[in-house]
């Protein structure tokens, strides 16, 4: 009976956590201690850097001319309803050589959405931007950071490893300016770390790209005055969860 009880326990332990996974993925200092492989840790040499919310006509093209005169890399998160919009552009990040992931089709918080719908909005993203990029994708991030466990199991069926981030810029409020959001990113960086900032305001205050844009050379000089490569994730290490595995260590 005893051990009835125990594996009855573990059950509902294990149910909790589950529950409890999209308020304990949202909260950063939470997420960033126990669960680092999904916070986006990886080596300590090393920072990845990643933008949400493109491909938008008027502000990637921008980012990708910058980081190409820092000379960096990066990982961009799409949303598949721009991709389908502006394909070339989505085909033009990876021929930049950065690499992209699925942020969805629509930016909507995934809490609100069932099984079946977070399913097709998963698969619907990765196939537009696997056919505008010629790249499948790898990563995947959800809107808002809230992974539910419809959107872990959906990532899993399509091999995509959900990944959030350790630091942000809080670049999508109307009063960011470049020196917020260095300061805000420069709060919580550290080597190992994922940078998440935005490339576009589709789902943001107008024009608080901007701020991003001029933050970026201050912020890649301070990497490196660091000793941090800067990259995408895919050179980062240990960052992310693989598709299928447990999300807490």
């Amino acid at each position: 009976m005893s051990r009835l009880l125990r594996s009855a326990a573990m059950a509902g332990g294990a149910l909790a956590a589950l529950h409890a996974l999209p308020t304990l993925a949202s909260i950063g200092p939470l997420r960033n201690r126990f669960a680092p492989r999904l916070a986006g840790v990886g080596r300590p040499d090393h920072v990845a850097l990643t933008f949400d919310d493109g491909p938008h006509p008027l502000s990637t093209p921008r980012f990708l001319a910058l980081l190409e005169r820092l000379d960096l890399r990066a990982t961009f998160f799409l949303l598949g309803r721009w991709a389908d919009r502006a394909p070339g552009l989505a085909k033009e990040i990876v021929a930049a050589g950065h690499e992209v992931g699925v942020h969805g089709y629509d930016h909507r918080c995934l809490l609100a959405r069932g099984v079946r719908a977070t399913r097709d909005d998963l698969t619907r993203a990765r196939d537009v931007i696997a056919d505008a990029t010629g790249q499948p994708p790898r990563w995947f991030r959800p809107p808002y950071g809230v992974l539910t466990p419809a959107a872990l199991a959906g990532a899993a069926r399509l091999g995509l490893t959900p990944v959030l981030w350790t630091a942000w810029g809080e670049d999508w409020t109307a009063r960011a300016t470049p020196e917020s959001v260095y300061r805000t990113v420069l709060a919580d960086l550290h080597g190992g770390g994922t940078i998440l900032l935005h490339d576009s305001d589709v789902t943001a205050s107008p024009g608080s790209w901007e701020a991003t844009l001029a933050a970026m050379p201050r912020l890649a000089a301070t990497c490196h005055e660091r000793g941090l490569r800067v990259g995408p994730l895919a050179e980062h290490g240990v960052g992310g969860v693989p598709a299928g595995s447990a999300v807490w260590p």
